[in-house]
């Protein structure tokens, strides 16, 4: 899997198409995706305009995609992963990953709420049923590999020591102001690749991206806040997801180097403590963008 991955989390359709396809002219050979952005139709138009054009093929292509939380009854999940890969056009997966570690109401609504609002949870399915039927994915090659995202390091544990087959990846929010150290060692520890998403801050601001520590290594080292920020994260052993919408800051958020090692501890001492996106309590994402009426 290519350490620097382009985040497909765009509400707009037009600008989906146009900023993976930049993603892929920047250079950018991993592509993640997701059921519950809605945008996987778009996505693969892209991917194929982008084989199209020549040079790529599609063993070149890293594209991950996601197991939404309506689809954890173990049932559901086979016609999911299925329903995901015609829509991205493609044949095979290279990742799939449970989007929550969250069962909701199994259905086709993907945010389904009871009277009050609440969520309405799904208590029969536990997430081993899920990941077990996530395993036969990999049996019959219709996933290369298969992982988990925003879950903590408590229900990775015991996941993880009674899976068959072991999570190669799993996705959480870390940057700075979290850096989800301990997480982190223990994917270091079990062969699992870290993967970071919002390592910018997700453009919520004040964030990290403006944190005068950030700030201050980007002019001393001729480089903006972003590359620094992408730089750390791929540096201290993880993989990272950046979601640039346009050429320029493909070219930009692709183009990043070893920071020195000053620089690295001067960013591993930041004290701020801030998550942006709080579904790892809930299952619901914070970030789910809701594109604007036409």
């Amino acid at each position: 899997m290519p350490a620097v991955g382009f985040g497909t989390l765009i509400a707009d359709a037009a600008t989906t198409i146009s900023a993976t396809r930049d993603a892929l002219q920047a250079g950018y050979r991993h592509i993640d995706c997701a059921e519950r952005y809605r945008n996987e139709r778009e996505v693969g138009e892209a991917l194929r305009a982008g084989l199209a054009a020549g040079g790529i093929t599609r063993e070149d292509i890293f594209v991950t995609t996601k197991l939404w939380n309506s689809n954890h009854r173990p049932e559901r999940v086979w016609p999911a992963f299925e329903a995901s890969v015609e829509r991205l056009g493609l044949d095979y997966l290279d990742l799939y990953l449970i989007h929550t570690p969250f069962a909701f109401q199994p259905g086709d609504e993907q945010d389904p709420r009871d009277e009050n609002g609440d969520v309405i949870y799904d208590k029969g399915v536990t997430l081993l049923d899920t990941w077990r039927a996530m395993e036969e994915l990999v049996d019959h090659g219709r996933s290369r590999a298969i992982g988990l995202s925003d879950i903590t390091l408590n229900e990775l544990r015991p996941l993880y020591e009674s899976a068959r087959i072991k999570p190669a990846v799993v996705q959480v929010e870390a940057h700075p102001y979290l850096p989800e150290t301990e997480l982190l060692e223990f994917c270091k520890e079990n062969g699992i690749v870290f993967l970071a998403f919002a390592p910018l801050g997700h453009g919520i601001r004040p964030g990290p991206i403006e944190d005068p520590v950030i700030s201050g290594i980007a002019a001393r080292t001729g480089r903006t806040p972003a590359q620094v920020l992408l730089a750390w994260a791929v540096q201290r052993g993880g993989a990272v997801l950046t979601t640039p919408k346009s050429a320029a800051r493909a070219r930009e958020n692709f183009d990043i180097s070893m920071l020195p090692a000053d620089a690295f501890d001067e960013i591993d001492r930041i004290e701020t403590r801030q998550r942006f996106n709080e579904v790892v309590k809930t299952g619901s994402p914070g970030f789910i963008p809701q594109s604007k009426p036409q």
